[in-house]
């Protein structure tokens, strides 16, 4: 069978079974079908095939897109000819391609003597997407005085690519869309049991909200044909949760406008808001796609006569609505004025939406285009030995006289590029930074190969220090959708120069480790930069960003990303940890004591926490920076001693030695390099040279908290309180109750595993189990799951003899030999020893049944994600600590606090002493490094 007829048979079938469209085509043979069945005007298949190759066929470095690049270059030069095809159509088509091989294609007439040169050389001028080859081909060009090539270089220093677009409309109507009452969750978008489907944009679109939202969705589009449906999240913010492009590209499929005629399913600019604004990861993404992102604060605190906060029942503060924002409103954003108003009547003030900056990416049709024709410019400038005029918005540098710098403010400092202060920047300066480390999981690595493929990048940004691709997120089933996506993933990410969980070629065991401690492991320097796939980036040295899979796939493009320097919170710890208390319970109750401390205002929301743990070693003081995700923080950072700092190390440098054992070692030598660099930074800290980082005591904070350790007695839990009668206040991650209220409650399952655990977790099980054997035989009355971070954990534990008693109590034992093929429905009370990865915690695979109450040490308590609803039950998935979990599972209920003290008593958790003193030190010089 001919690729073409097996592409027809996909066709029918997914119009049959699924009702979609022609799956978009990447594929160079299939492609060069399609021409041959062009050339053949007698083909019956010609006028599809026609259809198919115009307006069908993914641009940038896919493999079709070489093949379609060469083609088009044949008919503009008029060695094929081609009716529907005219050189000129062939040159608008090869406007759409973004770069690469179309780049090269117009490189090639523009610089050539055909009579097509100069056409070819206005559509170059409109491209940004230009690399170090396609450069240098110009300024060769150039210096050999090509008199187009002066002319193309003189159009880019200008920026014309950018300031010939058509300004944002100034006026720029809505309409209201309420997908969600509460925090709108990316799971909501784009389901993580849906992950499998991402980079197949149409059919993952089918499942975002529900069906009949996205037929309101549609409806409330053609009933207001000269408005954009907004999406909004009432009483609640909007993106909540995982960093997913994918959650972006839904809305913009539904609500967004079609980035090319001639590329399907690519939609941008989506408008979406919330009562509580975006969060801070999904309005990156919104900015990628040249989106709009609104904080609508249409519900605000009910004060009395007095002015004093009225408070319901629970202490919480009583909102009321300042204006109605229902399904079907019609808004005006007027983007001059930066207001959004009802008719004549002024709502609220959207000034923060439209920054220069911002307006720029709505302008460009995204932010990628706005990177890349930054770079362009100034090369081109350089290039011909002239100013570059300023066409963009100068970054935002704001240096305060006199004032201290935050740990994250040194970090951007340091890492700061192309600024012009001679100063120190501080907070609220928009700059672009050099990322260090650079992170991609196996879920959102599809779409991330996607973007590399349409930004025309092939290789990775000599800059970046190093780089990952994860198979953790699909560890727990090797099913048919891993088994068919995974392996291309692997492929296209080895080549590219990242460190592959999986080698292409088999050498290799195939590393299922928890991606974000890896990247923990990796990062070896405290004033890093880190961008990775997913929110729960948040490592323990340096200051790493969440990010969606555009913004990594650009970060590892170009080893760049451009950032507004966001504000701190700075939290310190009083007091002394009961013994008896796990680091878990710490955190938990750091959120609950925030927001009795501000009157339930989350000072965390948006900012970054610079969190004084500096005694914990860099796996434990991850159980902190990594819950931070769930405080709706931008990021943390730990502020450590030097000690403590160069043990981290020492134990990173051990961790990447074993990645170089076991061959994971690229051409590049990255991990050997990234080895050299720790003996680097553990030498400047030794001298004293450059101490561990730590921010300066005059440094101003947004706000300061402090943790009273004295106050923790019970152990914490993260409740999604699925039954409170205000639909917004569930699900949210803020509700920490202790122990004891669960008063004995049923446990249906528990759950010890996922990046919120290390080394020490696995040991406590065990520590646990001798415990409780001393009383007589151990059997589990509820089901646990037990699923370690990485391979390394269960190697050491093999060593060391814990992994042995963990055996002796399983009921199952994952085997790399004989992976499973499907899903698990159905718990036995044993306990079950999963493959090394995320497991429960991704809710893609595997999840507890309909309707259950699961205690779990993962960070994701959404609905549906860990546990779905059953028809009589809601499914709830409460957060706590590997021995609450364990023993909960054991007795198959909530313990008495009493049972809880005996079952840990003599088990060493986690030591936590707070520094004896602030860690801030004197105001040092700064070097700018421009």
């Amino acid at each position: 069978m001919s690729l073409y007829s097996a592409y027809m048979e996909e066709i029918e079938v997914r119009k049959k079974d699924l009702g979609l469209n022609p799956k978009p085509i990447d594929s160079a043979e299939l492609l060069s079908e399609i021409i041959a069945q062009i050339k053949d005007t007698g083909n019956e298949n010609r006028e599809d095939s026609l259809k198919f190759f115009i307006y069908n066929t993914l641009p940038g470095t896919t493999p079709a897109a070489g093949v379609k690049a060469q083609f088009l270059k044949d008919i503009v030069l008029g060695q094929e000819t081609v009716a529907e095809i005219s050189p000129e159509f062939a040159l608008e088509q090869l406007s759409h391609m973004k770069g690469g091989p179309s780049v090269e294609v117009l490189l090639d007439i523009a610089l050539s003597d055909d009579a097509q040169a100069a056409a070819a050389a206005e559509v170059l001028k409109s491209q940004v997407f230009l690399y170090d080859a396609d450069n240098a081909r110009l300024a060769d060009a150039f210096k050999a005085g090509n008199a187009i090539a002066k002319d193309v270089l003189e159009s880019y220093a200008k920026a014309e690519f950018f300031t010939k677009l058509d300004d944002i409309p100034e006026k720029i109507n809505v309409v209201t869309y309420i997908a969600a009452e509460g925090d709108i969750s990316t799971d909501l978008l784009s389901p993580g049991n849906q992950s499998h489907s991402r980079a197949d944009r149409e059919l993952h679109g089918q499942c975002m909200i529900t069906p009949e939202a996205q037929q309101e969705i549609v409806e409330l589009g053609k009933k207001h044909p000269d408005a954009k449906v907004m999406l909004i999240a009432e009483k609640g913010t909007m993106g909540v949760g995982s960093s997913r492009m994918s959650g972006v590209n839904n809305v913009a499929l539904w609500a967004g406008k079609q980035a090319s005629q001639y590329v399907p399913f690519i939609n941008i600019a989506p408008v979406v808001a919330g009562t509580n604004g975006i969060a801070p990861i999904f309005l990156t993404t919104v900015g990628v796609t040249g989106g709009i992102g609104l904080d609508l604060q249409n519900w605000v605190k009910k004060t009395d006569a007095n002015g004093e906060v009225v408070r319901d029942a629970n202490g919480d503060p009583v909102l009321e609505e300042a204006y109605s924002v229902a399904t079907g409103t019609v808004l005006t954003i007027d983007t001059k004025a930066k207001k959004l108003y009802n008719g004549d009547k002024e709502l609220v003030d959207v000034a923060a939406a439209f920054t220069p900056q911002k307006v720029e990416f709505m302008k460009a049709g995204g932010s990628y285009a706005v990177v890349f024709g930054k770079k362009l410019q100034t090369f081109a400038a350089e290039t011909l030995g002239v100013e570059a005029p300023v066409v963009y918005a100068p970054s935002k540098e704001i240096s305060n006289d006199g004032q201290g710098l935050t740990a994250v403010e040194k970090i951007f400092n340091r890492n700061a590029v192309g600024v012009t202060s001679k100063t120190p920047l501080h907070t609220g300066s928009d700059v672009r930074v050099k990322v260090n480390i650079v992170g991609s999981q196996d879920t959102t690595g599809p779409m991330t190969c996607q973007e590399l493929e349409a930004m025309a990048a092939s290789t990775i940004s000599t800059s970046v220090d190093g780089a990952y691709q994860s198979g953790c997120h699909t560890a727990s089933v090797w099913d048919k959708k891993a088994q068919s996506n995974i392996p291309k993933l692997m492929s296209f990410m080895n080549a590219f120069g990242v460190i592959t969980a999986r080698d292409p070629k088999g050498v290799y065991h195939s590393m299922t480790d928890v991606i974000h401690k890896v990247l923990n492991d990796i990062t070896i320097d405290d004033r890093a930069i880190i961008i990775g796939g997913d929110s729960h980036t948040r490592m323990s040295k340096g200051v790493a960003f969440g990010a969606d899979s555009g913004t990594v796939a650009l970060a590892l493009a170009t080893g760049e990303a451009s950032m507004p320097i966001p504000e701190s919170v700075k939290v310190t710890f009083k007091g002394h940890m009961k013994p008896h208390m796990d680091f878990r319970d710490i955190v938990h109750a750091t959120q609950a004591q925030m927001l009795k401390q501000f009157a339930g205002e989350n000072v965390f929301q948006g900012r970054v926490i610079e969190v004084q743990i500096g005694t914990l070693l860099a796996d434990q003081a991850f159980t902190f920076t990594d819950w931070t995700a769930e405080m709706k923080a931008k990021a943390s950072i730990c502020i450590s001693n030097d000690e403590t700092l160069i043990a981290s190390l020492e134990l990173a440098k051990s961790r990447i030695q074993i990645m170089i054992d076991k061959g994971m070692e690229n051409d590049a030598n990255m991990l050997q390099g990234l080895i050299d660099l720790a003996d680097k930074r553990i030498a400047e800290v030794k001298s004293g040279e450059v101490p561990a980082l730590a921010p300066d005591n005059n440094a101003k904070y947004y706000a300061e908290v402090v943790v009273d350790l004295d106050a923790i007695d019970e152990p914490m839990i993260a409740d999604p309180d699925v039954n409170n009668e205000d639909i917004s206040k569930r699900y949210t991650h803020d509700v920490i109750r202790p122990t004891s209220y669960y008063d004995g409650r049923k446990v249906d399952l528990g759950f010890v595993g996922s990046c919120m655990v290390h080394k020490g977790d696995m040991q406590i099980i065990a520590a646990m189990l001798r415990n409780l054997e001393k009383k007589g035989p151990i059997s589990f009355n509820a089901p646990l799951v037990v699923a370690p971070p990485t391979y390394n954990i269960v190697d050491e534990l093999k060593a060391e003899g814990d992994w042995e008693l963990l055996e002796k109590y399983a009921g199952f034992e994952f085997s790399d030999e004989n992976p499973k093929e499907e899903a698990r429905t159905q718990y036995q009370n044993i306990m079950y020893l999963e493959r090394p990865g995320c497991n429960l915690c991704m809710g893609n695979q595997e999840k507890a049944a309909p309707g259950d109450t699961v205690l779990a040490t993962s960070t994701r308590l959404f609905q549906g994600r860990v546990v779905e609803d059953s028809a009589d039950k809601k499914g709830e998935s409460l957060l706590g600590s590997t021995p609450m979990v364990v023993l909960s599972c054991i007795l198959g209920r909530f313990p008495t606090l009493e049972e809880y003290k005996e079952a840990v008593d003599g088990i060493h958790l986690t030591s936590f002493t707070p520094p004896s003193e602030d860690l801030a030190v004197e105001a040092e010089p700064v070097k700018i490094v421009g």
